[in-house]
């Protein structure tokens, strides 16, 4: 976030490594890869990037982790919210929407306090089906139709956000993104486990969705253990559970 008095605060970090087709599937604050010292070197040049430009408002400054060269790159600055920045908001204590509307206001956010506690998730529910090629690969297709029913689990630490409901006609004209499930706890253990109850608990029928797909992902090792790169989905699908595609029509 930066504002028109010259005011710069980063509000944390995010991994989004886990994707596929470069569209992002699960993401977390913070990293479990990235070292504490490349960490500092990511918080510190984003904010002399917002500061360089003169830039207003919140915005996104994204590197890539070059795990051979143990090093940092720039990719790019999305110059807007991301899908994935409630994970920021759950460990930074900062309402960044709100953030936004004070900048432009004009007002400072000198005073802004910047959290650094506990650990957040979120997983993009898609309207999709997993499907087995003719070479045996796995391969997930949109799957769109009407949403017969809709159930959404409410406790502690979960946030639900979704335009989808009973009645509601999911397009084949879009991108399958139907909710998005985010979890927080003290612990990233604590936030993938009550990400594992809550998709346990969401109830969608009419279409198929990735939800087992994303329940196998959070109980596979390498993921439990932070180990999880830009090419963990392709790897994961190469060993992934034989029923995950009867799972997949069942969510």
């Amino acid at each position: 976030l930066r504002d028109t008095h010259g005011n710069t605060h980063v509000l944390g970090i995010r991994d989004c490594s886990v994707q596929r087709d470069k569209q992002k599937v699960i993401e977390e604050s913070g990293s479990t890869m990235l070292p504490k010292k490349l960490l500092e070197v990511v918080k510190r040049s984003t904010a002399d990037i917002a500061n360089e430009v003169g830039y207003i408002g919140a915005g996104t400054v994204e590197f890539i982790y070059d795990l051979k060269s143990d090093a940092v790159y720039f990719m790019e600055m999305n110059t807007r919210l991301q899908v994935e920045h409630p994970v920021t908001e759950w460990t930074s204590g900062i309402n960044i929407v709100a953030e936004q509307f004070r900048i432009a206001s004009g007002e400072s956010i000198a005073d802004l306090k910047v959290k650094s506690a506990g650990y957040s998730i979120e997983a993009r529910v898609n309207a999709e089906r997993i499907l087995q090629q003719a070479d045996g690969s796995l391969a997930f297709r949109p799957h769109p139709g009407e949403v017969v029913e809709c159930e959404f689990p409410d406790e502690d630490g979960v946030e639900i956000i979704t335009t989808v409901g009973p009645g509601k006609f999911v397009s084949p004209y879009y991108d399958s993104m139907i909710s998005k499930v985010i979890t927080y706890g003290r612990t990233r253990r604590i936030a993938m486990d009550r990400m594992y109850r809550a998709l346990s608990e969401y109830l969608i029928r009419g279409i198929d969705t990735n939800v087992s797909f994303l329940k196998a992902v959070l109980l596979d090792p390498a993921f439990r253990q932070g180990e999880a790169t830009t090419s963990y989905i392709e790897d994961f699908l190469a060993r992934a559970p034989k029923d995950l595609l009867d799972q997949s029509s069942k969510d």
